[in-house]
């Protein structure tokens, strides 16, 4: 990336997480004090699924919805500071990202947390610590945040978010504390009691969807036999296309019912599974999975394939897992998986049509159309997905 402004191409974020009040997730989150920077801090790897390392977060604070009541915390969105370019067009870049998500979340205030180890905290009051590191970034962000109207109301800094470290202001230099322990945040305990996991580094999550050559290869070679096997032609030939794709998704209910029951699909059965995926329609009907009671299976099958599946069939995979996770509110995992997807197949359109909702802050519910479209597709062949949940 150039250190140009208008250069500055958008970078990777670190997907906006879902926030706690979005439907289907599990109900209102508990309550922040935006005045307690150590407690919002410590919440972090709770907001964004995994614990940040050398990255800036910008936490959104959505207009207060009553007269006399405060802002309300939003989605947080994690950015890697180590990109190439310089502070400014970085600057520029994270807050493009930033205030085209704020529009869609009707938030007008923004909070930033910088989290560096290379950073020193400041010795003394009104020492500006961090200055020379970030400081001008966070000044630049500031400047081009206030250009589409958001105000970066305050912003801190912290090497690490561990239990006693030390944060400190990038405003008010004046203003520093300890963190309390991430582990005893009431945010954190609420987002666990509710089932939603938190990672100790992002590369956890790189690691669920990373490719097992050799998996992908014992697959590979059961693909010509799969393919071979054209029930499709054999349904165009008896004029009934619609029982071939019934029977397709019946197997992949079949699949899932398996994995339900511990059996782990064959590489034969992932290559059959891997020609099924082909067809748009069986695709896009396995999409309503993500809203109904086999969801959390489905999705480990998913992982199942996007680790194991060769070539082009991994990234229909890689669709139905971002799906999934996005519609449960899972952004971190979602933005991997779509990457998974756009590095197989660039030009993928479902996988595009989901990476920009994704990056436009699109909430979880506007795609639910997609589902819906799913059951209807299902419905039309005469299967049935199970009770949904939302």
């Amino acid at each position: 990336m150039a250190d140009n402004t208008d250069d500055a191409q958008p970078p990777t974020v670190d997907e906006a997480t879902a926030s706690p009040d979005t439907p289907r997730e599990r109900g209102p989150g508990p309550r922040l004090r935006v005045d307690d920077p150590g407690e919002l801090i410590a919440a972090l790897p709770a907001l964004i699924e995994f614990v940040p390392e050398r990255s800036l977060v910008a936490v959104l604070l959505r207009r207060p919805t009553a007269p006399g009541s405060g802002p309300t915390i939003g989605p947080a969105l994690r950015f890697d500071l180590d990109q190439d370019g310089g502070k400014r067009g970085l600057a520029a870049a994270i807050a493009s990202a930033v205030a085209g998500i704020c529009a869609a979340e009707d938030a007008t205030e923004v909070l930033a947390v910088i989290i560096d180890d290379r950073m020193q905290a400041p010795r003394r009051p009104r020492t500006p610590g961090g200055a020379k590191a970030w400081g001008a970034l966070i000044a630049a962000f500031a400047l081009h945040l206030a250009d589409d109207e958001v105000t970066l109301t305050d912003a801190w800094a912290v090497p690490v978010i561990q239990a006693r470290q030390r944060w400190w202001s990038l405003l008010d230099t004046d203003h520093q504390g300890t963190l309390p322990d991430p582990t005893t945040s009431m945010v954190t305990f609420a987002y666990v009691l509710n089932g939603r996991p938190i990672y100790r580094t992002r590369s956890q999550l790189t690691d669920m969807v990373a490719h097992d050559r050799d998996s992908a290869q014992e697959v590979a070679a059961h693909l010509e036999d799969a393919a071979g096997c054209d029930r499709y032609v054999a349904a165009i030939r008896r004029a009934d296309p619609d029982g071939y794709r019934r029977r397709a998704l019946e197997r992949v209910l079949y699949r899932v019912a398996d994995l339900d029951s511990g059996a782990v699909p064959t590489a034969r059965q992932m290559a059959e599974l891997a020609v099924v995926l082909r067809d748009r329609m069986v695709r896009d009907a396995l999409l309503a999975l993500a809203v109904g009671e086999h969801a959390t299976v489905a999705e480990q099958l998913w992982v199942t394939l996007v680790q194991s599946l060769p070539g082009h069939d991994r990234a229909e995979a890689a669709v139905l897992l971002a799906y999934s996770a996005y519609v449960r509110g899972d952004g971190p995992l979602a933005g991997i998986a779509l990457g998974a997807a756009l590095e197989t197949d660039p030009s993928h359109s479902m996988a595009i049509l989901l990476d920009t909702a994704l990056r436009s802050g699109m909430r979880p519910q506007e795609l639910r159309r997609l589902a819906d479209h799913g059951l209807g597709i299902a419905g039309h062949l005469g299967v049935d997905l199970g009770p949904i949940r939302w």
